[in-house]
């Protein structure tokens, strides 16, 4: 499944991920994907922003 159809099934656009990705880079001195997967593993976080981290994991991988 491609990164749009995945996001589609989740509720989250292109958009968000691109802003989560910068505010990401911006909290975690640079490393948008240690981030994400730093604040993946909160056990605390709602399920939306999970799914969020997720698509920006992914996004970010691919790039």
């Amino acid at each position: 499944m491609n990164l749009l159809g995945w996001l589609g099934a989740g509720g989250v656009t292109e958009a968000e991920v691109r802003a989560e990705v910068w505010r990401l880079g911006a909290r975690h001195m640079g490393e948008p994907l240690e981030g994400a997967l730093r604040e993946l593993a909160d056990q605390g976080i709602s399920p939306a922003r999970a799914s969020l981290l997720r698509a920006c994991v992914q996004q970010l991988r691919r790039a």
